[in-house]
Order: C-alpha cells, then structure tokens, then sequence
C-alpha cells in the first residue's frame, strides 16, 4: 500500500519535498484504521445477548458514523438511529454503535450500509421489527462535482412490525428526526 501512495503522490507531486517523505506510512496506517470493518466479523462484535420481557421499541439513535463512499474515495460522515422490537432477548447499547461501526469501517454506498446493519439485527436477534434511519453528508458531493455544502443523504429501512405497523414507523421517525 505505501508504494501505491508513493506513485500517487509523484504523480501530484513530481519534485517531491522531503516533509512527504513519511507520507505513505502514515497513510497506510490510517487506512488501516479507516478501514478496520474488513477485519471485524459481526457475531464476534456482538456475541452476548440478555433475556428481557421487554416489548416495546428500543431506539439507539445519534450514533455518529464515518464511512467511506466508494464511488470516489471521499468521507461521508453522519448520525444512524437502529431500533428493534425485542423478541425475548436483547444486546448491549454499545453493541448496535459497534455493529454500525463494523459496516461503515469499509468502502460504503450509503443504501448498502442501511441494509447491512438492519440485516445484522435481524440476523443476530430476531426480532418482531426492526428500523434503521441514516442522515449523512457526502463528501463527492459537498467538496467536488456540484459543490453543495449542508446537503443531507437520508436513507431507510423498515423490516417486521416496522414495516407492517405505519404508527409505529411515524413513532420511530418522530423519535430520530
């Protein structure tokens, strides 16, 4: 990887100055970082579930998420909410932000990563419903091409009961908005 960003940046650089010297490492290293949702497997993530009566609507929502868009290479950063109607077993707060970080840690279209973290819910707890609300901006967007700062990307998913029940859907939106 560091040669690879070695020839990027003679090719932006040709006469190359010493302060770029260390370049490479230090992205490769962040990539490593940005990246890390390759590496992570959600059902390691998230392998302790708790039994619970609990029948109403769980709601996690502002889970900050930076992501990368994989048309361009350029950041998309932005809030998730997850909500799911437990069927007899629940998991950790901190478990539903890490599931989002394990999905948008990996060259992302913002509709897949959407359907990627409603479907480890689904998979992982079975529950009666579930929902996930994505607000984002995207780089591609508000730093190249149109150029269109404050523009926000919302995309959606309802499975189960959320799907089914359009009052407890608007209860979810009102919720997250």
């Amino acid at each position: 990887m560091e040669k690879s960003i070695e020839n990027i940046i003679r090719s932006l650089e040709p006469d190359r100055n010493d302060l770029l010297q260390k370049t490479p490492a230090r992205v490769a290293r962040s990539y490593a970082e940005i990246f890390s949702g390759y590496g992570e497997q959600v059902d390691e993530i998230a392998s302790t579930f708790y039994d619970s009566p609990m029948d109403e609507a769980i709601i996690l929502k502002n889970i900050s998420f930076e992501s990368t868009c994989e048309h361009h290479l350029l950041p998309m950063v932005g809030t998730v909410a997850v909500g799911y109607i437990p069927r007899g077993k629940i998991i950790g707060a901190s478990k539903l932000a890490a599931i989002v970080d394990c999905f948008a840690h990996r060259l992302q279209l913002q509709e897949r990563l959407t359907l990627e973290i409603s479907g480890a819910v689904v998979d992982l707890l079975d529950p009666l419903g579930v929902a996930v609300y994505l607000c984002a901006e995207h780089f591609c967007i508000s730093h190249r091409g149109v150029k269109k700062t404050g523009a926000s990307f919302v995309t959606k998913h309802f499975c189960g009961e959320f799907k089914q029940n359009y009052n407890l859907r608007a209860e979810f939106l009102a919720e997250v908005k």
